[in-house]
């Protein structure tokens, strides 16, 4: 395996890794303030890829297209992003008061079930007003590959990966640096105690909902630019997977789903690779749909020796489990 190979599939797992990582933030938190994983969050991220397709539409239509257009199309897509994610956050306040704010003290299993009632729904809702069809995402900026010493590099990769990284450093920011972030890390320390000093619960996990899901949808329309045709499933697979990042980087932990999902992400693109090789060296015919499979069987040994996940804590009584 040449380095020129290694650093190209390394490109490609830094560009899966922003998706896992930003999506699984989302688990992350809601997980780590209200002790439930709300499985509808994959499809939320559906939401917000399909809310920026029409965001920018309608950004394209009204400011034209081509040598005419009033604004470059980084401009647009800057702006689609933002507003996007303004968008699916209130989206994320909908689930979060119409789904679970009546089941929280409710058993685990009841929330549980109504998230992936609620995915459903967003589902179906996609299907009865968009027709079910795959439609594609208009291609905002030009993309231009770079040869750099052999391996290929394109601006969208560069700037999926730069616009991930801003979004989880902006949330580490705000989580460590502002009054909000300090409640809500309260909150997540001890659930029962900190309201009774006066901390909305309410508006934290409003917040909480709201901040995962704008996550979500900037997840949704970097996808969309790297992988342009959407569909009203496209949620469930990366869901799962940055679920599974969630669990892997540990509870409530910002850093270990941003480093669990880069590391699924690479994981995942290396096992191809490595299929491959162990096919010539032994004369076997494995295909590469084993992928998944050995990818999370990686995951599953890692938290054989790490049970909690990688910056997770040992649970205790207090967690409400």
């Amino acid at each position: 395996m040449s380095f020129t190979f290694l650093m190209q599939n390394l490109v490609n797992a830094l560009q899966w890794g922003s998706f896992y990582a930003l999506i699984a933030l989302g688990y992350s938190m809601v997980y780590s303030i209200l002790m439930l994983f709300n499985f509808a969050h994959g499809d939320i991220f559906m939401v917000g890829a399909y809310i920026g397709l029409g965001v920018a539409t309608l950004l394209l239509a009204l400011v034209g297209t081509g040598a005419a257009a009033m604004l470059p199309g980084w401009m647009v897509l800057v702006l689609t992003i933002l507003i996007s994610m303004f968008l699916t956050a209130f989206v994320g306040l909908i689930v979060e008061r119409v789904g679970y704010r009546p089941l929280r003290e409710a058993p685990r299993a009841s929330a549980a079930i109504t998230g992936l009632m609620i995915g459903i729904i967003l589902e179906t809702s996609n299907i009865i007003f968009m027709g079910g069809q795959r439609v594609k995402f208009p291609q905002l900026i030009e993309s231009v590959t770079y040869n750099i010493g052999g391996v290929f590099v394109t601006n969208k990769k560069i700037m999926i990966v730069l616009v991930s990284l801003a979004l989880m450093l902006g949330l580490h920011l705000f989580v460590t640096r502002s009054k909000w972030g300090m409640a809500m890390r309260a909150m997540a320390f001890d659930y029962v105690v900190v309201p009774l000093v006066g901390v909305p619960l309410n508006t934290i996990a409003a917040m909480t909902f709201a901040i995962g899901s704008a996550l979500a949808a900037a997840a949704g329309i970097l996808f969309g630019l790297a992988y342009p045709v959407l569909d009203p499933f496209m949620g469930v697979s990366l869901g799962w997977k940055a679920f599974v990042a969630a669990i892997l980087g540990g509870r409530g932990s910002i850093m270990g789903a941003c480093i669990a999902g880069f590391m699924l992400g690479f994981i995942e693109i290396m096992t191809v690779p490595a299929i491959q090789i162990v096919n010539r060296l032994f004369q076997l015919n494995l295909g590469s749909n084993l992928r998944d499979l050995i990818a999370y069987s990686i995951v599953l040994m890692i938290l054989i020796f790490r049970p909690h996940g990688l910056f997770g804590e040992p649970y205790s009584a207090k967690l409400r489990l």
